[in-house]
């Protein structure tokens, strides 16, 4: 790692600053000194300064996911095997192989989403007696998305009861024996629920991983959105990581009520003892989202909705709560009727008293130009994730061919000048990986099998990169501070392993960073600079 104090010089680089094209930059205390031509920036610096040679590497700001569950994630990132990017489902039971070979019979082996049977050369997903193969001695639990799972026979032995729980269903044979599907959230929990919890530590040494995976992506950033599960004590790991000082990346954090029924009186609590903004640059609450109230969830949005009285009631007396403190908002809303409705609630609240926090969507895909005329007239932003990799073709049955062809509008929200930021909703409906989301930005393709986005809404890649940077940091308030690379701003940098300006679209799916800086301070370091940055 590279001393935390004096000046640094990064030159003979190909820098984008969010603005413009540089070869130089020079940095001090954390922050962005100058940037411009190698003998301009060398003339500002300290004669002693570092030098870094990038020997004309492409540079740009580091990378900020605006919605991804790192906080969730990051609790078992060490206990899941991972199918991201996997090309073939044999390549995929040969890592839970491999999983069970380094672990004890009997411990449980988790695929948590992810993946699509799209992306694999076989075209489907893996069936119970692969499974059973891949791992006899071991629980193996396989989750696609939020829609359905295989366990392994050993898994669905141990898991699996005589009755569907709550809001799921457990498939069985004619004989009333489990198959080994399970589909809904309800019966996700019972199966996951009968996992032992990590304990701190282990939670401590996933997020760290996570963190370090991340940035050898070039993320520097993440804002999560807290979901499903989250509740107050679900933070003990990270928080123990940021008072070590360990963190590596800069995390922002949206919280969410603990369950269905309390969600009022939780939000209340929140408001009560903890202040949006408190925290430093490494760790920062943010506001309230993106559950308000689970009434107005519409999940993945591939099936009907509808937001009750109750609910938009509920969601009134929250967002009034959090405007009169001051929160900023990160709310959930997949259809366009949800968002429309969710809009009827910030449109009254504004004519009343005022929306006093930031206010942003999250996922939006189908959303009319109606309510994107609302949205630009509340001040509102939208964060899109790549979400719709995995989940065009399910959607477009749902929505409309003709809708989902046009699904995100990005460049009807570019025009109207509505705040962007770009992200992955991971880890459990996307990949983590912010380059499998900044190619469909570019290319609006999927994994699944659906038509490509209209070439309409096809971001270039400064406007997919500006989401995932400068409009990524809007949704944290830190537009000013970081997402750019101008003088006083952060030092928050990663180097490419290509100059995703000049290569085929198609090839931005396997860019990396060789270099990532937090504040001027390698937290990664790989390839050419993985010598001169030990």
């Amino acid at each position: 790692m590279m001393a935390e104090h004096g000046d640094r010089l990064l030159v003979n680089g190909r820098i984008w600053t969010g603005d413009e094209h540089v070869e130089a930059l020079a940095i001090r205390d954390g922050k962005i000194l100058a940037t411009g031509s190698g003998e301009a920036v060398r003339e500002i610096a300290d004669r002693g300064a570092d030098i870094l040679d990038l020997d004309g590497r492409r540079a740009i700001p580091g990378l900020i996911d605006s919605h991804i569950h790192f906080l969730r994630g990051g609790q078992t990132w060490n206990d899941i095997v991972r199918w991201d990017g996997v090309p073939s489902l044999e390549e995929g039971l040969g890592r839970i192989a491999a999983a069970a070979s380094s672990t004890s019979p009997g411990t449980w082996l988790r695929v948590l989403g992810s993946w699509h049977p799209g992306q694999f050369s076989e075209g489907r997903g893996p069936t119970q007696a692969e499974l059973d193969r891949a791992a006899p001695d071991h629980p193996v639990y396989v989750q696609l998305l939020y829609e359905w799972a295989i366990l392994n026979s050993r898994a669905a032995n141990l898991a699996l009861g005589e009755s569907d729980p709550p809001g799921g269903s457990i498939e069985r044979d004619a004989t009333g024996a489990p198959t080994g599907f399970i589909r809904g959230p309800g019966a996700f929990g019972m199966v996951l629920g009968q996992i032992p919890p990590p304990t701190r530590a282990a939670q401590v040494a996933s997020t760290k991983a996570f963190m370090a995976d991340l940035n050898a992506t070039g993320i520097t950033g993440v804002i999560d959105p807290g979901g499903f599960g989250v509740i107050p004590e679900s933070y003990g790991a990270l928080f123990d990581t940021w008072r070590a000082e360990e963190m590596t990346l800069r995390v922002g954090l949206y919280v969410v009520p603990g369950g269905r029924g309390t969600e009022v009186e939780d939000l209340r609590q929140w408001v009560r003892y903890v202040q949006p903004g408190f925290g430093d640059d490494m760790l920062r609450y943010v506001g309230a989202g993106e559950i308000l109230t689970f009434g107005c969830h519409d999940l993945e949005g591939v099936r009907p909705f509808e937001v009750s009285k109750e609910a938009k009631a509920d969601l009134t007396e929250i967002t009034r709560m959090l405007s009169l403190a001051g929160w900023p908002i990160h709310m959930h809303a997949v259809l366009d009727p949800t968002i429309g409705a969710v809009l009827d609630v910030f449109e009254e609240v504004a004519a009343d008293i005022g929306l006093r926090g930031r206010i942003s969507l999250a996922h939006a895909e189908p959303i009319g130009r109606r309510n994107l005329e609302r949205v630009k007239a509340l001040g509102i932003g939208i964060a899109i994730q790549d979400r719709m990799i995995m989940r065009s073709a399910d959607s477009a049955a749902f929505w409309g061919s003709e809708v989902a062809i046009d699904s995100p509008p990005l460049r009807d929200i570019l025009d109207l000048g509505i705040p962007l930021g770009a992200g992955t909703d991971g880890t459990v409906v996307a990949s983590h990986d912010p380059w499998q989301c900044i190619h469909w930005l570019v290319t609006g393709q999927s994994v699944d099998g659906a038509p490509p986005r209209s070439e309409r809404h096809q971001l270039t890649i400064e406007e997919a990169l500006a989401a995932y940077t400068s409009g990524s940091a809007w949704f944290s308030l830190d537009e000013h501070k970081r997402g750019a690379l101008r003088a006083g701003m952060l030092a928050d940098i990663a180097v490419l392993s290509d100059d995703v300006f000049s290569i085929d679209p198609d090839s931005l799916i396997s860019v990396r960073s060789d270099l990532t800086m937090v504040g001027g301070v390698a937290v990664h370091a790989a390839g050419p600079f993985s010598g001169t940055m030990a």
